[in-house]
């Protein structure tokens, strides 16, 4: 009798620890549930309230130009009242498009290689020597922009070597880490079915690559491209070294024109605010997060509609 009321203690106090242990992990848990509700809440909270600030202060610059003067006209000449940025804007989406043009092929072709080709040891070499590119400052890539590509790009050219055609280049390998690390784990990250089922229906490494992986890993690696590109985008103080700064319609490649970051930085520090140049120059920033935000959607919606089941 003793020893069966000793094992119903024992079982009473196992299940008091029991309970008083799920009632911690509970609490806990609901702790940091609201710790990252809170989180997420705040978060938005200074995003939506950077936004709204640079939108009003932005919006007020139609109060001394229209709307389509601003965004259609490319006469940029503050002294005489006039804003047009169609110039920075075409500019701004010439060089974000030229940079990813040069950049992907480089950036998908070391993600195949080294997400199926490549030896582990090759890669464990690659890869961190990869990301290294990510922790270069900017301005250092500027400096040889500056100092290396512009002299080449005018010698060969006979011009004066600043334009889009530099700082595409520059941009290029600054978005490349970016490209490339993303796409190799979504090439890495498909089921191993895939690549199996191609090859046990008599398709060679190649075609398996090229024809089924690239396609399957497609939401990945529109990703990194439209991470890239933001930041390309975004990209100020290498642009600024190489552009040339001219506020200008570029009539080709190798001649010196602004775009909108660059803009910003150049006029901001010669502005009082609260005028109708600092304004335009918030309205300015106001178009970059919007470009900003639309690219976040479009990798929502390409993710969702192109997922591997």
């Amino acid at each position: 009798m003793n020893s069966f009321a000793d094992k119903l203690n024992e079982r009473a106090t196992l299940e008091k620890k029991v309970s008083r242990w799920t009632k911690k992990q509970n609490r806990t848990d609901e702790v940091m549930k609201w710790i990252f509700v809170g989180s997420a809440i705040l978060v938005s909270a200074i995003i939506f309230s950077i936004i709204a600030f640079v939108g009003i202060q932005g919006v007020k610059t139609f109060s001394g130009v229209s709307p389509w003067e601003f965004f259609f006209s490319t006469d940029w000449t503050p002294s005489q009242n006039k804003f047009g940025i169609f110039s920075f804007l075409y500019s701004t989406l010439l060089l974000t498009v030229l940079s990813v043009v040069f950049s992907v092929p480089l950036a998908l072709s070391g993600a195949v290689f080294m997400a199926k080709i490549a030896p582990n040891w090759v890669r464990e070499i690659m890869r961190p020597a990869t990301d290294l590119f990510v922790g270069i400052p900017s301005v250092v890539y500027g400096l040889i922009g500056l100092t290396v590509i512009v002299p080449m790009l005018a010698k060969v050219t006979g011009t004066i070597g600043y334009g889009i055609l530099p700082a595409a280049i520059i941009l290029a390998i600054m978005i490349l880490p970016t490209i490339l690390s993303i796409s190799e784990d979504a090439i890495r990250a498909l089921p191993s079915r895939l690549e199996e089922a191609s090859l046990a229906l008599g398709a060679t490494r190649w075609q398996t690559i090229w024809r089924v992986l690239i396609p399957a890993a497609r939401p990945g690696i529109i990703t990194g491209i439209i991470l890239g590109m933001g930041r390309a985008i975004g990209e100020t103080m290498a642009v600024f070294m190489v552009i040339g700064n001219s506020p200008q319609m570029p009539g080709s490649l190798l001649e010196s024109t602004t775009v909108l970051t660059t803009a910003i930085v150049k006029d901001m520090g010669n502005t009082n605010y609260g005028t109708t140049w600092n304004n335009a120059l918030y309205l300015m920033a106001l178009v970059l997060l919007l470009i900003s935000l639309s690219m976040i959607i479009i990798i929502r919606f390409v993710a969702k509609r192109s997922e591997v089941k």
